[in-house]
């Protein structure tokens, strides 16, 4: 009896595991399809900003808002140290720490003292080490190449994403940067998070001060218009209020400068994204890369990374199949096969290659028979819990030594079963979210297969509709009991999906296919019009609003008259001066769970 209730347990427990795990996985799957759907926007952005110049009745001044302030230009490089100092006052009720040029460790440490209490460092000091770091960079190669010893391993991290903790964790588990302890971080510093700015400026006090020692490679969130979305934007401008534009500026030429790939022993090459079938390390070793930014002019619009061979490896990701195909999920670069990189490994006599970019439930991840390793640094990425963070150490053997590590401020104190239904619970409320704003596509779906007009269809159909309109390649037979009610007779009510959900604060002069329509692109649009709003008020003019829609919707094929925008924008300039707050606006269309509002 005892045995047998021992089975029975272990049974129990085993089956409790693997749902708890099923629910942590499919949990992990709709954040990453989100978020890659997201991408996909983001980059098609450039087309359209394309579309604008050559449909704009006035192309001229449409080419001159991406040069107007909102779009940063270059601070000039004239503007030394001494000046700073000269043009912007450190008042004496200013406790932060006081920087002074060239940099010491004692100034690092006093910089991490500081974040940990949540300082912020004076603007001059943050202008004076961003034009510091600037000169550094600009000596530096393309591609930096390196050498370990037993005595120098080498510390590879991944993406940080703004997440302060996890660096100061590395720095606590792993030590400072030294010249005994050398660093390669492997871009996207920035982005997601709230402290991307302190982590910019404790990495760049440490490469200042330790030059031939932290090495610092570009991501694709080191970019002014992803950052535009991703909200480092929004971060410098909150913490900075008077010289937050001079701050975004100076960062934007830092970023421009950034090493593109690192090359340790000749053997290890490492980068942000990957590689492609056309990857050429000579070309990009070549190339100017402080050219590679930005490029605001005529054709090559508002996205850093047009430039293909600076796509792919910042972009990139592998897959277990052969080839290099388009990497249809981001919208950017490409996947790229085991063939591919051994290809790339016979030209350069290359052993492995470590590449980030790429969320990882455990924070790093082998492909490619050994040869490609992902590396993932940033604990918690989607949600309290849902994922550790790790770097790798290298030595002269060349072989990977992973650390794994996971920031927990809550979660010790919830059990597994909370800690999945956390996250759980939060990737469902993003995934209703996109469901509501893709509300009359879906309904249009659902209706091809409602042939009898009874509101109700199989779970199949139901899940067939689901894909053709989202396209997140996600488990919907196992979402279903989580987005849509079943009947008796095992059919979906597919208009239960929307139940919960309404859009934020309704305007009764926008059309419900218009409303929709303002919920999908939100994120879009205040991308458009942050840039069109070039002394950064809050506010733009009816016309440019009105011109900016239509070319957008030409654009993107949507069919909204515009008559319906015209009614819509003259009843939201409420004190009619002829400008609207778009932001104001734009937070109107937004979907509200009914169930939380009732809660809260």
């Amino acid at each position: 009896t005892v045995i047998r209730a021992a089975i029975l347990i272990q049974k129990w427990y085993r089956f409790t595991m693997a749902r708890l795990e099923m629910r942590r996985r499919y949990s992990l799957s709709i954040f990453q399809s989100i978020e890659y759907a997201d991408e996909q926007d983001q980059l098609q952005l450039s087309n359209f900003f394309t579309f604008m110049l050559d449909h704009c009745t006035h192309p001229n001044s449409v080419s001159q808002i991406f040069t107007s302030p909102s779009a940063p230009q270059v601070v000039d490089e004239d503007l030394c140290l001494k000046e700073f100092e000269k043009k912007i006052d450190v008042p004496d009720s200013y406790y932060g720490p006081r920087l002074s040029f060239p940099l010491t460790v004692e100034d690092a440490n006093a910089l991490l003292h500081a974040f940990r209490n949540e300082q912020l460092l004076h603007a001059r000091y943050v202008l004076q080490l961003l034009s510091e770091t600037r000169r550094v960079l600009k000596e530096m190669p393309n591609i930096t190449h390196l050498s370990t010893s037993y005595s120098k391993e080498i510390t590879v991290c991944g993406d940080l994403h703004g997440n302060l903790d996890d660096l100061l964790l590395i720095f606590y588990k792993n030590g400072l940067p030294s010249e005994q302890n050398r660093y390669v971080f492997n871009g996207d510093f920035v982005d997601r998070g709230k402290n991307s700015m302190e982590i910019l400026i404790i990495l760049f006090a440490f490469l200042l001060i330790y030059p031939n020692d932290l090495h610092l490679n570009r991501g694709n969130h080191e970019d002014y218009i992803m950052n535009l979305r991703y909200g480092f934007t929004k971060e410098v401008s909150k913490k900075y209020k008077d010289h937050w534009k001079q701050i975004l500026c100076l960062l934007r030429d830092v970023f421009s400068w950034l090493p593109l790939a690192t090359i340790i022993d000749s053997k290890v090459l490492v980068l942000h994204g990957g590689i492609s079938d056309t990857t050429d390390l000579d070309f990009l070793n070549a190339l100017e890369r402080n050219k590679v930014r930005d490029r605001i002019h005529v054709r090559v619009i508002l996205f850093s990374f047009k430039n293909f061979a600076i796509l792919d490896i910042l972009w990139s990701d592998p897959r277990s199949q052969n080839g290099c195909t388009p990497n249809k999920c981001r919208g950017g670069g490409c996947y790229f096969g085991p063939d591919v990189t051994a290809k790339l490994f016979e030209r350069y006599n290359l052993k492995m290659l470590i590449r980030s970019h790429e969320f990882k439930p455990e924070g790093y991840e082998i492909s490619h028979d050994g040869k490609v390793i992902t590396i993932f640094s940033a604990s918690n990425y989607y949600e309290e819990g849902s994922n550790r963070g790790a770097y790798i150490k290298l030595n002269p053997e060349l072989t990977p030594r992973f650390v794994q590590y996971q920031v927990s401020k809550f979660t010790r104190r919830q059990n597994l079963r909370e800690r999945v239904g956390t996250i759980e619970s939060s990737a469902l409320k993003s995934l209703r979210e996109k469901i509501y704003a893709h509300r009359s596509d879906l309904i249009s779906a659902f209706a091809q297969y409602d042939v009898n007009g009874t509101g109700r269809i199989s779970v199949n159909d139901w899940a067939a509709a689901m894909e053709s309109v989202l396209q997140l390649e996600l488990p919907w037979r196992m979402l279903r009991s989580q987005l849509a009610q079943m009947n008796p007779d095992g059919e979906v009510d597919f208009m239960s999906c929307f139940y919960d959900l309404k859009m934020g604060q309704p305007i009764k002069e926008a059309q419900p296919a218009l409303a929709e329509t303002l919920c999908r692109y939100r994120k879009d649009l205040e991308i458009i019009f942050n840039i069109i709003d070039k002394d950064h008020s809050g506010l733009i003019s009816l016309e440019e609003f009105s011109q900016t829609w239509r070319l957008f919707t030409s654009h993107l094929g949507i069919d909204i008259q515009d008559d319906s925008i015209d009614k819509l924008v003259l009843s939201i300039d409420y004190n009619k001066d002829g400008h609207i707050d778009f932001n104001e606006f734009l937070e109107a269309f937004h979907v509200v769970h009914r169930l939380e509002k009732k809660a809260n």
